[in-house]
């Protein structure tokens, strides 16, 4: 069988056999066909499309990638096989899949400043933080359920303490983190209804760094938070409501609606780690024992709960923004900051001051990055430069650019393992959805 396609009559034709792990009806017939060399991915994606239809008239087009052993083709044909030293002559097996970008953007949800921190771990809701000193939770684009009031400053960074869900939803909760120099810790019940946002207070107001609190990130059981600071240490706190041991600063109350009191306790931090000599600009916290770091002062740490010593480190001669850990086996450590390159790190292995990945593609400062959390192969990473880019690890250029903001973006997630959202400069929050990662 042969498949011209619209290419050159002179260009040379491969024996090739499409294959997929995709189910029906996404199957093609297993025969091998004769296709023109010098077709790139999109030629590739129109046979296999064409293919799909002659079984099946009412087959609507579907954007695909090729995997050839397992690498993805990003260049012709022709030129893959040269670069690879892969032989023409014998069939070539190429495997297709749903090509990982946006089928819909939504309408952009509008802040009132810049939109600096955006956590998507909850399928149910999408929390902001803002410019304007708010944390805002969204059921949906444009459908704004719950505004955090307290902060006096910036929020920087915000988390879901359980995304999974609590026991009762009526007990979800949150933590904000601002360059007040503070953190809150919030509970907002996820299944009251009410037609305009509800104004909610802070449960908690955790006390204790002496600069703007840069990044916030939540310890596996959700009983205790760690914070990266300008003051350039590394706070830990517990969430419960009332902290033992003589952590516990002081209990405010006050009469909401002359009725019943509320109660606003103030925490200190348990322990702080020392050891970054500037900015600590993220923190993750993947493992109860574990926590990693970047900082302005360009190092990567790996630090043990329990002692506060960096038991792994690495400087990679950049002031960083952002870091996540992900991957294979959750070993893989991204990170992004002063310039236009997203490194990759596998401290597995020997040598590991040499990133084993490096993405490119950016054209200002990298202000994001995140680990899909059901695939090894698939982050995406923001940028000043306006754009959100979504990589694999099987190709250097990137998957797909959302171009959705119109001025630097600052904050980028997952959501609902197929949504991207992100949050700009241009006071934005928005929502990339119909992502297919495998």
């Amino acid at each position: 069988m042969e498949i011209d396609g619209d290419v050159e009559e002179t260009s040379r034709r491969v024996q090739v056999r499409f294959t997929t792990k995709l189910q029906s009806p996404f199957k093609t017939p297993p025969t091998s066909i004769a296709i023109p060399s010098n077709l790139t991915r999109m030629g590739l994606s129109a046979i296999v499309n064409n293919l799909l239809k002659s079984g099946n008239p009412d087959w609507k087009p579907e954007p695909f990638d090729f995997l050839i052993d397992g690498e993805l083709v990003r260049m012709s044909l022709e030129q893959f096989l040269i670069a690879k030293g892969i032989s023409a002559e014998k069939i070539l097996e190429i495997e297709y899949i749903k090509a990982v970008a946006p089928r819909k953007q939504e309408e952009p949800s509008l802040h009132d400043d810049w939109v600096s921190a955006v956590d998507g771990s909850n399928p149910g809701f999408i929390l902001t933080g803002c410019y304007d000193g708010l944390g805002r939770l969204w059921k949906a684009a444009g459908s704004c359920t719950h505004i955090l009031e307290g902060h006096n400053d910036a929020i920087t960074s915000v988390k879901f303490i359980d995304p999974k869900g609590l026991e009762s939803v009526n007990n979800s909760v949150v933590a904000t983190a601002s360059k007040d120099r503070t953190l809150r810790l919030w509970k907002f019940d996820a299944g009251e209804r009410h037609d305009l946002p509800l104004k909610i207070r802070a449960f908690k107001i955790l006390h204790g760094h002496n600069a703007s609190v840069q990044s916030v990130a939540v310890q596996p059981t959700g009983n205790m938070v760690c914070s990266g600071s300008w003051d350039c240490t590394i706070n830990l706190w517990r969430t419960d409501e009332f902290d033992v041991e003589g952590d516990l600063v002081s209990v405010k109350k006050r009469k909401v609606n002359n009725e019943a009191e509320e109660s606003q306790s103030e925490g200190e931090a348990v322990s702080t780690i020392v050891g970054h000599t500037q900015c600590v600009s993220s923190v993750i916290w993947p493992q109860h024992e574990t926590i990693y770091s970047a900082s302005w002062d360009h190092s990567v740490r790996r630090w043990d709960v329990e002692t506060g010593k960096d038991s792994w480190n690495l400087f990679c001669g950049k002031a960083l923004n952002c870091l996540d850990v992900g991957g294979e086996s959750s070993a893989l450590i991204a990170a992004g900051g002063s310039d236009t390159t997203l490194r990759i790190w596998d401290p597995r292995k020997p040598g590991t001051l040499t990133p084993v990945f490096q993405f490119s593609s950016h054209t200002s400062w990298i202000s994001a990055c995140k680990w899909h959390h059901k695939s090894w192969f698939h982050l995406l990473s923001a940028s000043y430069d306006g754009k959100v880019m979504l990589w694999d690890l099987r190709t250097a250029w990137p998957l797909a650019v959302i171009d959705s903001h119109n001025n630097k973006v600052l904050c980028a997630d997952w959501w609902k393992g197929d949504s991207v959202v992100s949050g700009g400069a241009d006071s934005k929050l928005c929502i990339s959805s119909e992502i297919p990662v495998q």
